[in-house]
């Protein structure tokens, strides 16, 4: 559960509110990858744990030691769509995976295209790089899909446009892949509901109401933030985005104004 998500659970009326259920990870269900690091390199790892019946769900996990606290913080949790898409981590003869520069331009797409390239599929439905830099996977389709029903939903009365944003977290972290590298990176986006007359108003909906209260308003925007992985071939083709997870981090006010 992230500090956005207890905000938001503390707005609600206490029988909205879902029991904390404490988590755990079957380690006999899990495959560490640990790269070899040079002195003065941040410490981290990543690690790919399976669950169900025949394992068939996974999630990729980013440990990493503060450079400050030096204690060990989880940084990342993604779920895969499809485990069998899971590229093979390269592993030297003592078993180390091998860090990879996310931001290097010898991976067909550094993280700052691929950050692009999913905040264009919320955006404007791929339209402009989402659909060129990302290969049509599950995960892409469903930001799409977001996209496009989103679009509509207050049909005449008002607007929804997405937006990118600074990404509050800025860290990426690859592995060296057989055919490329898996890069695991957040990005921010923005959701910006107007109503499209004076006179109409917006009401918060409960997951809202930590922030915005009860009151209607004209116009509010929506801070997301979400946690990606994908895997990026050397060569240049497009890249495949193997899952991603959104939390609502902020909501606030946008003015009186009933344009976008």
């Amino acid at each position: 559960m992230s500090l956005a998500d207890i905000q938001e659970d503390e707005a609600l009326p206490e029988a909205d509110r879902e029991p904390y259920r404490p988590w755990s990870y079957d380690l006999s269900a899990t495959d560490l990858y640990i790269p070899r690091l040079k002195d003065g390199q941040q410490r981290w790892f990543a690690a790919v744990t399976r669950a169900g019946s025949l394992q068939q769900y996974a999630r990729v996990l980013i440990m990493a030691q503060s450079t400050q606290s030096k204690q060990w913080e989880m940084v990342a949790t993604i779920d895969l769509d499809d485990p069998e898409q899971l590229p093979q981590i390269a592993l030297d003869k003592d078993g180390y995976a091998t860090a990879v520069d996310a931001t290097s331009s010898s991976l067909a797409a550094p993280v700052g295209v691929l950050r692009s390239a999913v905040t264009d599929n919320y955006a404007t439905g791929g339209e402009q790089t989402g659909k060129k830099v990302l290969t049509p996977s599950e995960a892409s389709r469903r930001q799409i899909k977001m996209h496009d029903e989103t679009q509509g939903k207050f049909g005449k009365r008002g607007t929804t446009r997405f937006a990118a944003a600074d990404p509050q977290f800025a860290d990426a972290y690859a592995l060296k892949t057989t055919a490329g590298a898996l890069v695991v990176f957040s990005h921010t986006h923005t959701q910006h509901d107007a109503v499209s007359a004076p006179g109409l108003g917006i009401v918060p909906e409960k997951q809202d109401r930590a922030w915005l209260g009860t009151t209607p308003g004209p116009a509010f925007t929506y801070t997301y933030t979400c946690s990606d992985i994908a895997a990026v071939p050397n060569v240049p083709e497009p890249s495949s985005l193997l899952g991603y997870g959104c939390r609502r981090t902020d909501a606030k006010a946008a003015g009186p104004s009933t344009s976008v």
